[in-house]
């Protein structure tokens, strides 16, 4: 064989430029870049060196052979001309891998076959002796890849790819491979920093990848040094003697690296369950004198070396991989970027990204940024000098955003409520609220005319609530239509529900302004961050509105009119408590004294627990979902009521059909649309909504009443009703002040017999 050899070094794509560097600084020549890839000349001394050193490589391919290739039978005859015998021994066993399409060959795995068929037939013996085939752990890994109708024919060097270094038995939901790790760290300037002593730390360290390899690049360690199984160990073209020696000068220089000072190295995690994970990958590495995990949020993060010590805060935050994540993630880079603000003056960072949109949300300028992929997933890269003339006082505003201010201006000069004095039911006066105190934050002007909004319309419906005894309102309803929300209170939380927004609108805008309103509501509303809740509500087909977004599974308690109810904010898009029909629900509760009430498409009862908590004779609650009816029991219970309220599981339509029972009170709100599978065929309201009607009122008592209502907006109610009901709308008595400027929310009909 040549003492000179073609290489290929594979690497993730965005990392060509910082292998070709290191490549060439181990002693590839002719150097040459392609996409995911470097391709150089070298001897076998600096393939083995590249093997042990490269932390940027996947794999270290050696050329066999390159070939012309037009159809399968070139790739056949190219690859049986090659001397196999040189290679692998007649019973090994080898593994081919195969990429590219042409030439004939549109299928990787019918190229592979008959690449195998070719280096099997050519050592078989004459006993009938020849290789097998591993996938795992091969005597050989072949690669062919097909490139233009080139067909280049490689030996694997590595065996595993060269990002399995082997201490990383332990990893999280999203790990980081080790070399786009080793990237980053590079791109940040970590080897600099090491060299003169600086710090390593990272506040969301995970399983402490970023620890290990930077700790590995500062005590000058190969990446690769503690592998067993190469993809030259049993190749016959190995030497072994040159590999001791260069795997002699590894270990040696490791425990010169070792022997000096440890830098301080420290990572910190808000989940505990990944701690001792962390803690077993960095011991495997052997550099447990040198990193240390504790758990800890971000929102307490401060790094602590010693001697005043300054150095690199590096991380690779969420990016948030489901609708509407990346807005609940907006308070995660917030609080990062107050804690570099506030605990690492005069240190560099280094925030690794698939979210750049959220990485301008730290409040703290980036001086450099770099792309790079995580597998399929394009990202950024953003290095932050962490020091008072990069942090961000204010945004330069948009044309749109200057009309938004003088329009708010124009809203905020108007009088607010008279200043009369206020009395509760009772007759006891009212003590005005103190306005809320708002923490000061860097907010967009935008952000700030939201925030403006907020307060007023809190101070207007702050007194009306707490008058009325209202625990849970709404208090914004997309009033300004570039800030397309609703917001509501729900005691001392806060649920925010971004409606999609249209087409039309640049998606980079929409979600620009979206940051701007979440960063202006905890000030406005004088509530902490962990206690705003933020789900994106699009238009919904079939029972998606139903179905989980989440699995928290955690109740709150709130009250209204005497009734103490359980909402879930968190793990579905409704909360199991619709606010604007709280008119509706008083009034029913009002009404109910001695009567048998029937809740249709009861949700979680709300509505019946009303009607029990005035006087109800008996209550009826019908839904199809197990989960809601579970969920009305618990409120009964909250309230201590059990008896004589019964929870009806079933379709019902189907329902009213099989009953024979009379009630007094009717209260139905049934949804736009269900196509459970748990009813036979499909209910729309619009086509189905006489139907239900007639077989409600065959169940009505004499002089009973039925409250009707639903929310969708293009509703019509079939004017052949009237004769022969008597049928008075009654939509703009059910709406509370919270939803004045939302008339449409939903509409009600009050429906007795002629």
């Amino acid at each position: 064989m040549s003492d000179r050899f073609e290489l290929f070094l594979t690497c993730p794509k965005g990392l060509e430029g910082l292998l070709i560097e290191e490549a060439v600084g181990l002693g590839l020549e002719e150097a040459r870049e392609h996409t995911s890839a470097v391709r150089g000349m070298a001897d076998m001394e600096t393939a083995y060196r590249l093997c042990l050193w490269s932390r940027l490589a996947n794999r270290v391919l050696l050329v066999l052979k390159r070939f012309p290739m037009k159809d399968a039978e070139d790739l056949y005859h190219g690859v049986l001309d090659i001397e196999w015998a040189d290679h692998m021994v007649s019973d090994g066993s080898l593994a081919v891998e195969f990429s590219g399409h042409g030439s004939g060959i549109d299928n990787t795995h019918f190229g592979a076959l008959k690449v195998k068929d070719a280096i099997v037939d050519k050592l078989r013996t004459p006993t009938g002796e020849r290789p097998s085939i591993d996938k795992i752990n091969p005597d050989l890994r072949i690669h062919l890849r097909l490139d233009r109708g080139e067909a280049i024919l490689s030996l694997d060097l590595s065996g595993h790819s060269l990002h399995q270094r082997g201490y990383r038995l332990q990893q999280g939901a999203a790990p980081l491979k080790e070399n786009l790790a080793a990237a980053i760290l590079i791109r940040a300037g970590w080897p600099r920093i090491a060299a003169e002593g600086g710090a390593l730390t990272d506040p969301m360290c995970g399983v402490g990848t970023f620890l290990v390899e930077g700790a590995m690049i500062a005590a000058d360690m190969a990446p690769n040094l503690n592998r067993e199984l190469w993809g030259f160990t049993t190749w016959l073209g190995h030497v072994p003697a040159l590999w001791k020696k260069l795997h002699a000068e590894a270990t040696e220089r490791a425990a010169v690296g070792m022997h000096k000072t440890p830098l301080w190295v420290r990572g910190y995690e808000a989940d505990p369950r990944l701690i001792q994970p962390a803690r077993n990958n960095i011991e495997r590495a052997g550099l447990s004198h040198w990193i240390k995990v504790y758990q800890g949020e971000v929102g307490t993060f401060e790094p602590r070396p010693d001697q005043n010590q300054k150095g690199l805060v590096i991380c690779n935050p969420p990016y948030g991989e489901r609708l509407g994540d990346e807005a609940s993630l907006l308070y995660l880079y917030q609080n990062l970027g107050e804690r570099l603000r506030q605990a690492c003056l005069g240190w560099e960072a280094a925030v690794f990204t698939g979210a750049p949109d959220l990485g301008k949300r730290m409040g703290i300028r980036s001086h450099k940024q770099y792309s790079f992929w995580n597998g399929a997933l394009p990202c950024k890269l953003l290095l932050i000098k962490v020091n008072p003339d990069q942090f961000v006082t204010g945004e330069r505003r948009t044309p749109e955003q200057r009309q938004a201010e003088r329009e708010q201006a124009a809203y905020d000069q108007a009088p607010a409520e008279p200043q009369e004095r206020q009395y509760n039911k009772n007759g006891n006066p009212i003590k005005p609220a103190p306005a809320p105190v708002v923490e000061q934050a860097r907010l967009s002007e935008g952000g700030q005319m939201f925030a403006n909004r907020l307060q007023k319309n809190l101070k207007l419906l702050g007194k009306w609530a707490k008058r009325e005894g209202v625990d849970c309102y709404r208090v914004y309803d997309a009033d300004m239509p570039e800030y397309s929300m609703a917001i509501d209170l729900y005691h001392d939380w806060v649920h925010v529900q971004e409606y999609a927004a249209p087409k039309s609108i640049d998606p980079e805008k929409a979600s620009a302004r979206m940051f701007d309103a979440l960063a202006a509501i905890p000030q406005a509303l004088n509530v902490d961050k962990s206690r705003v809740v933020v789900k994106r509500r699009e238009r919904q087909s079939g029972t998606k509105q139903y179905e989980r977004q989440s699995a928290q599974g955690k109740f709150t308690e709130v009250s209204e009119g005497g009734v103490k109810l359980l909402v879930n904010l968190t793990d579905y898009l409704d909360t199991g408590l619709f606010l604007d029909h709280r008119p509706m629900r008083m009034r029913i509760q009002k009404e109910a004294a001695g009567k048998r009430f029937l809740n249709l498409y009861c949700y979680t009862a709300t509505a019946s627990v009303h009607a029990a908590k005035g006087g109800a004779r008996s209550t009826t609650s019908v839904d199809l979902s197990k989960t809601y009816l579970d969920w009305a029991r618990r409120n009964f219970s909250l309230n201590g009521f059990s008896d004589k309220n019964r929870l009806e599981q079933g379709d019902v339509m189907a329902w009213l059909e099989a009953s024979r029972d009379e009630f007094d009170m009717i209260f139905i709100d049934p949804p736009t649309f269900s196509n459970s599978k748990r009813m036979e065929g499909i209910f729309d309201v619009q086509r189905d909504h006489v139907q239900l009607l007639d077989l409600a009122m065959a169940r009505l008592a004499p002089g009973g009443v039925l409250y009707f209502s639903n929310n969708f907006r293009k509703f019509q109610l079939e004017d052949n009703l009237s004769e022969r009901y008597a049928v008075e709308e009654i939509s703009d008595k059910t709406l509370d002040p919270d939803f004045a400027r939302n008339a449409k929310i939903h509409r009600a009909w009050k429906i007795t017999a002629r």
